[in-house]
């Protein structure tokens, strides 16, 4: 219902739960993975939340609308995780979450995910664009190693 993948889509996150990956992550920026939703730090930044953690099932749903509950509590008490594990590490000063809907919603991967952000005073998360150039793994690798140490512990 209300889909909006092409037919010869190929979805990312799916490509990721399944143990795979492509240029854009890999399977060293996931952090946790239970058995219905996995978080990794995504490659898209936004230039002063840097670091934040897409949350997604591990099976293929598109939206909201097609989610079934089990994987939707799944997703959601990982944010939860994500996010205590974000406040405690990145020294940020509070959390936000986004999740969107068809292209009308600014969704633009076809598979269900939350973004956490972690927020600053004056970050502008909300009035500024992400970063045109992807975060490489090296970039990313400080955050996925903050976040790993956490959930180790």
């Amino acid at each position: 219902m209300f889909n909006h993948a092409p037919p010869d889509y190929t979805c990312p996150f799916c490509l990721l739960a399944t143990g795979g990956e492509n240029h854009l992550t890999k399977q060293q920026d996931v952090v946790r993975r239970t058995d219905r939703a996995l978080a990794f730090v995504a490659s898209r930044w936004w230039p002063n939340n840097r670091g934040h953690v897409l949350v997604v099932p591990t099976t293929h749903h598109e939206n909201l609308y097609d989610l079934p509950r089990p994987d939707g509590h799944a997703v959601h008490d990982l944010v939860q995780e994500v996010a205590i594990a974000i406040r405690s590490t990145y020294g940020c000063a509070g959390i936000s979450t986004r999740q969107h809907n068809e292209p009308a919603g600014y969704q633009d991967a076809w598979h269900y995910h939350v973004h956490v952000f972690p927020r600053y005073e004056g970050d502008n998360l909300y009035t500024t664009r992400h970063l045109t150039e992807p975060a490489t793994a090296a970039e990313r690798a400080p955050y996925v190693s903050k976040l790993k140490t956490f959930f180790a512990a």
